[in-house]
């Protein structure tokens, strides 16, 4: 990790230039720092009372080689140790404290996937249910136009036969038709000249 982060959730900013340290192992950027601390001496993150001066504490996160110099010059090295030992374990805390944050939100976008898996799979099934039903009402459409077309072939074949008999009638009764005429106008008697 090289970078902290903003401790206060909404922001979880990278901590850069300069930040705003507590005594209970937070860290914020100024700007939460600055709204955040206005409203009380309590920290954000875990509601510790910070009523101490040196409690909050604004820090350069990039000291400059004469700080760093001069920052822990004169002091007992018992002093230094326990400054750097409270340092590491600051570290340490910050860590261990972003490796929670980030395993809750992958246990998080897991479910989440969990969920989204389970719905796409509802609707695929769905999806099918109405495919399969749609393929069988086609069938079922398919199988009941060939059976009207063969109704509307048998019905033309019908008609077909119809009109040859009915051709075949009229020709025939015409036929009879003229031999009766003509049958008829033989018996009738001469015209009167």
């Amino acid at each position: 990790m090289d970078n902290l982060r903003c401790n206060r959730l909404t922001c979880r900013r990278a901590l850069v230039d300069k930040a705003v340290v507590t005594t209970c192992s937070h860290i914020f950027c100024v700007e939460c720092a600055n709204e955040l601390f206005n409203a009380s001496r309590l920290c954000p993150a875990c509601e510790t009372s910070l009523t101490e001066p040196d409690d909050v504490v604004v820090c350069s996160l990039h000291p400059s080689n004469d700080y760093k110099t001069s920052v822990l010059s004169g002091l007992n090295p018992a002093i230094i140790l326990e400054i750097c030992s409270r340092a590491l374990s600051f570290w340490q805390y910050q860590v261990h404290q972003e490796h929670s944050f980030q395993q809750a939100l992958y246990r998080n976008v897991n479910e989440k996937n969990a969920q989204m898996e389970k719905r796409l799979e509802n609707v695929i099934r769905e999806a099918n249910g109405e495919i399969s039903l749609l393929t069988n009402k086609l069938s079922d459409l398919e199988r009941d136009l060939e059976g009207e077309r063969r109704k509307a072939a048998t019905l033309q074949d019908s008609l077909k036969e119809s009109e040859k008999e009915y051709h075949k009638l009229k020709v025939g009764n015409a036929s009879s038709h003229m031999l009766n005429t003509s049958t008829d106008s033989s018996l009738l008697p001469d015209p009167i000249r």
